[in-house]
């Protein structure tokens, strides 16, 4: 099992776009349920979003989501400079009822 958390920011006039590109992946979540992940998406009042996925096993369902690779395709292009995505391993250290 891996956590990953991915924060950026993107332009502006651009963040609705973002977020309608995100919703998409959790529709085909919810229609394909490929499990072995969990994956969350927040956006922030100053416009930045934050991924948090959990992935359980090998390989990363994500991958092999056509919403996921669209949102991917041109994800820097989208940001604003220098606060395009940065994931990071991220460790669990306290947890009150938001993940099992």
């Amino acid at each position: 099992m891996s956590t990953i958390v991915v924060r950026y920011r993107p332009e502006a006039d651009r963040t609705d776009e973002n977020q309608q590109l995100v919703e998409a992946v959790f529709a085909e979540l919810a229609e394909t349920d490929p499990g072995g992940v969990r994956y969350a998406t927040l956006r922030l009042a100053d416009g930045t979003f934050v991924h948090i996925a959990d992935v359980q096993g090998d390989s990363n369902p994500l991958t092999s989501n056509a919403a996921f690779a669209r949102f991917q395709d041109g994800i820097v292009d989208r940001c604003v400079e220098g606060e395009g995505p940065n994931p990071q391993p991220a460790t669990l250290v306290g947890n009150y009822r938001m993940f099992d």
